[in-house]
């Protein structure tokens, strides 16, 4: 019976294959790629068909073929029927895959495309999109700022528009605060970088077309010493493929996989498939290579620091935002902004949802403090009271607030006496009792800039009043003042002056109404951190959630070699550095060193770059230029979009399509890993299939392509894929995600995006650090602490060897013999970068601070699009559009500088022309810039080399923030400003480029 069963569905299967092609053009054209003989059988041989494909239709014979050019094999009927069945068990067809009960044999590339066709043909036909009047169609797709309409002619996209929801999308949340009611607009909203992805994909800086550097021969001669030089010229994807693939092999077969070196970007384009984590480390697995560790950027005080008092390693040190949104609203009496311009950071990938939050405050009654040194566009639009401060130097500030709290009795002592650890030890350094120096507001005033009489005024409003501390871009923890020397030091103040004020009860927490939405957090839906399609459990979220809803075939690394991001130019010209782990599921392993190279390990001979830009993301970057000529580096290959950055370094040039011309799928400011419950920035939960919208332009290929097609000339494709395509790779995350239970694929692909419901008023989640100031067991609906990591009973207490909020942290404390600048007393230390190293100074009396854009995204949005006609991101100057520098009016009066002069900003690190913005928004002896330039085009002009992209990352120190650590502090920069005198020969070598 089950022999006939498995007759009936292979007789059976011809006939699908023909009917399916015949009615569709696509399948036909695909289906026609090759002409081949198929065999499927039992693997004794005593069942089987054969199947003969020849222009895209099928014929087939029952019986075992004498000489098939592939064939599908399976250990017995049983595996048959149950892999072949229409309604075959995924997770047991992954289990087959991975025993060998079943098998493919023959060439890979004819394997892959064997089983890829075959899964086609369950969904070929599906119609996506809407038509519109205007003759356009509208599709779907999700950005780093946002989920966007797309609406395309003629195969051109025309516009891109937040989306609108209709009245079949689930409904909102409302809150009741004060007698009012608050409900939030029934649309999405988006950051400006996601409106100008239209130009990226038209950007003139695209790549279109596999390249290779003109003097780059792999046969002979390299000539490392060009690249960044030389130009490039065409070639062919087989030739480019080949020669990358080939150097794959020769590297693993002379020096083993150690010898390549895959380092990551910060970020890059959206979605659950071609993110970094998914396809890319799934495509590193398998070849093997050493890995880039990465350094918490935007955490790192937090991580480094803050981590110690409280807890939340798996978050990276930054605190959760349950309930706060609500809370606040009812609640506090004050927002103090530190660090914080949630106007312009958007919560990272959040849009403008959380702006009409806080204009409800407004309303409400909520006053608003911001500490910063720019008056940013939050303090601008919010109004209230403004207190700069010189950069760097907001732990003082900090601790002479406490000291008042301590002085005048303005803290909550029974919270400080039940539930902290160190309060005594703490006032002793307050005091002055350990170092004789009391801290008082009029000790800070030279440090900070702020007057002793601010800071009284603002201890006792904020002793006084309920108050919710809003630090970084969400709020909760997360950049800010914790990017420079001293950012350890101001994350531990912050969460130490909550623990003074009683963190956790109604009014006082975390937050500036960015995070803390009463969503539905518990609909699930894995987030671009949490692995996609990799495989990998052990450097992403897949192992927490995805992989037990997802089956899939896992992928190891067998390379355990690292390089920490930061020291990636010291690892090649030096050949060896030190890095500290990145590590949050354990506050004890950041203390443990590790050594490039590797006992074992070849040390890295090839790169293989792919995303953004290292020379815009990383601290003086300039150090790249030099490592990428090295002569070590035999062989560079850089798998871009753009022309731009890293890419102009690079050996070979593979170009990759944009997210709107590829399937993928994800959620809006879902983040997952270690961004938990991220979306609760957003006023809805949107979850959207990333619809291909158009083909790619030139030659470009989806990232997810170009790793197929080299690992095909390695054997591993069909390895790789699975033999699903992108789209069944997004087919496979819908249905290991709770989205089946309220809408069918065929739906959803049609649609294009799924609203998720609001949370029920008695099911939001509770508010964050309430249990802990009740003493009761936690309730928010995180999965950390670990459950070793409770002192006492399960779910009780803090992620602290005591449980409790510890003042002084003993971990620090422990390790305080080998990290003296990381004490566990957190005393005030100054930057060693800043307006208190006379030397510098003298030389470089001001000091940069450079945050992330308010218009691009790192440097994905840069450079390309209508951004950099804003004029506050760039203006075109001689015909080359400059990055613009804020600089006091007092200081450019000083220098000579009037508004939309050319500015030349420099130190021992290097030099960049700017365009000065002349303004009273920053303090005097401060310029405010952003880092994350696209452009990197260093010039030598009038005998002088200067950088002119904008790229003030060259001009950052690649110093970690403290001995003992992996992180960054490029807000402790300081430099010197003059108004730029090669103007003439800037303009001529600008005229000459561009002839």
């Amino acid at each position: 019976m089950k022999s006939t069963i498995l007759r009936t569905i292979l007789f059976g299967l011809g006939p699908v294959i023909n009917r399916v092609s015949k009615r569709h053009a696509s399948f036909r054209e695909e289906a026609r790629k090759h002409d081949c003989v198929l065999q499927i059988k039992l693997k004794n041989n005593k069942l089987g068909r054969y199947f003969i494909f020849k222009d895209g239709l099928v014929t087939s014979r029952a019986g075992i073929h004498e000489n098939p050019d592939v064939g599908l094999v399976f250990k017995n009927l049983n595996v048959a029927l149950k892999i072949l069945s229409p309604t075959a068990d995924i997770a047991y067809k992954v289990h087959a895959a991975k025993n060998f009960l079943m098998g493919v044999e023959g060439p890979d590339y004819l394997s892959n495309w064997i089983l890829k066709l075959m899964q086609r043909v369950a969904y070929e036909g599906f119609s996506y999109g809407t038509a519109m009047k205007d003759g356009s169609k509208r599709y779907t797709t999700i950005t780093n700022g946002g989920p966007l309409h797309v609406y395309v002619k003629e195969g051109k996209i025309l516009r891109l528009t937040p989306i609108d929801f209709t009245d079949e999308d689930a409904g909102s949340f409302k809150i009741d605060a004060r007698g009012k009611t608050f409900k939030p607009k029934r649309q999405s909203t988006i950051a400006p970088h996601a409106l100008s992805n239209k130009g990226a994909v038209y950007s003139e800086n695209r790549v279109l077309y596999p390249m290779k550097r003109v003097d780059f021969d792999p046969d002979g001669e390299r000539n490392p010493q060009n690249r960044g030089i030389s130009g490039y010229e065409r070639i062919s994807w087989d030739e480019a493929l080949d020669i990358v693939a080939k150097e794959i092999n020769r590297q693993k077969r002379e020096h083993g996989p150690g010898s390549i070196f895959l380092p990551t970007p910060s970020h890059h384009q959206w979605g659950n498939i071609g993110y970094y984590l998914s396809a890319l480390m799934r495509f590193g697995n398998q070849i093997g290579f050493t890995r880039m560790a990465m350094n918490p950027d935007s955490w790192e005080g937090w991580f480094w620091g803050a981590q110690h008092h409280v807890g939340h390693s798996m978050r990276a040190g930054a605190s959760p935002g349950y309930g706060t949104m609500e809370d606040c609203m009812k609640e506090a009496d004050q927002i103090i902004f530190w660090s914080a311009d949630p106007e312009s950071t958007n919560g990272i990938y959040g849009g403008f949802e959380s702006t009409q939050r806080r204009l409800w405050a407004k309303e409400n009654g909520i006053e608003f403090v911001h500490i910063d040194p720019h008056f940013n566009p939050t303090a601008q639009l919010l109004g209230g009271k403004w207190m700069p401060i010189k950069p760097a130097t907001d732990a003082a500030l900090a601790i002479a607030i406490m000291y008042v709290w301590l002085e005048e009795g303005l803290y909550d002592k029974d919270y400080v006496a039940t539930r902290t650890t160190g309060f005594d030890e703490w006032c002793e350094y307050l005091l002055g009792a350990s170092d004789g120096e009391p801290k008082t507001p009029e000790w800070q005033e030279n440090e900070t800039g702020v007057p002793a009489r601010d800071v009284r005024a603002l201890a006792r409003s904020w002793g006084k009043k309920k108050t919710y501390l809003g630090c970084g871009v969400t709020g909760t923890g997360f950049g800010g003042a914790c990017r420079g020397a001293t950012g350890a030091q101001w994350a531990r103040c912050m969460v130490m002056m909550l623990a003074m004020q009683g963190w956790g009860k109604p009014g006082i927490n975390m937050g500036h109404l960015t995070a803390g939405a009463p969503l539905d957090l518990e609909f699930y839906f894995p987030g671009y951190a949490d692995g996609g399609i990799s495989g990998d459990l052990a450097n992403n979220g897949n192992m927490v959630n995805n992989y037990q809803r997802m089956p899939h075939v896992l992928s190891m690394n067998p390379v355990k070699q690292q390089i920490p991001k930061q020291k990636i130019p010291e690892a090649i010209i030096e050949g060896k550095c030190t890095g500290y782990l990145w590590d949050c599921a354990s506050q004890e392993n950041q203390f443990t060193p590790f050594e490039y190279p590797m006992k074992g390990y070849s040390p890295i001979r090839m790169i293989y770059r792919y995303g953004g830009s290292l020379f815009g993301t990383a601290t003086e970057s300039g150090r790249f230029a030099e490592a990428f000529r090295h002569k070590s580096i035999e062989f560079i290959v850089n798998q871009s979009i753009f022309m731009e950055g890293d890419a102009k370094f690079a050996d070979i040039i593979l170009p990759a399509c944009t997210s709107f011309e590829r399937w993928d799928i994800g959620e809006a400011c879902n983040g997952g890993g270690y961004g938990h419950h991220s979306v609760e920035m957003l006023n809805h939960r949107v979850i959207a299939l990333q619809q291909k919208c158009i083909e790619p332009l030139g030659e470009s290929k989806s990232d997810y392509q170009i790793f197929e097609e080299i690992l095909e000339r390695l054997g591993l494709g069909t390895v790789f894929t699975e033999g699903c395509s992108e789209l069944d790779w997004c087919k496979r995350q819908f249905d290991s995600s709770d989205l089946p239970d309220h809408i069918s694929w065929k739906q959803f692909v049609k649609k294009g995006y799924f609203v998720v419901p609001a949370e029920e008023e008695e099911l939001r989640a509770p508010l964050s650090m309430k249990w802990f100031a009740e003493g009761r067991k936690k309730d928010i609906p995180e999965p950390q602490p670990l459950p070793s990591q409770f002192a006492e009973e399960f779910g009780y207490g803090l992620q602290t060897p005591s449980g409790k909020f510890e003042f002084v942290p003993t971990i620090l404390k422990r390790n305080e013999k080998d990290h003296p600048d990381r004490p566990a007393v957190n005393r005030y230390i100054p930057s060693w970068e800043g307006l208190r190293t006379t030397e510098l100074v003298d030389k470089y009396p001001i000091q940069m601070i450079a945050t992330h854009s308010r218009y691009s995204f790192h440097t994905y949005a840069d450079n390309k699009g209508f951004t950099d006609q804003i004029k506050d991101h760039r203006r075109l100057i001689h015909g080359h559009y400059f990055w613009v520098i804020q600089i006091n009016a007092d200081d450019a009066k000083d220098r000579g500088i009037k508004q939309n002069d050319l500015v030349k900003i420099y130190n021992d690190r290097g030099a960049v022309v700017c365009v000065a913005e002349v303004t009273p928004m920053v303090s005097r002896r401060i310029t405010k810039g952003y880092e994350a330039s696209a452009k990197y085009m260093p010039l030598r002009v009038g005998g002088e080399m200067v950088e002119i992209g904008g790229c003030l990352n060259n001009l950052s120190p690649s110093r970690s923030q403290t001995q003992g650590t992996h992180s960054m502090g490029p807000n402790s920069t300081l430099v010197q400003i003059e108004k730029y005198q090669n103007v003439n020969a800037l303009r001529q070598v600008l005229m000459q480029r561009a002839s």
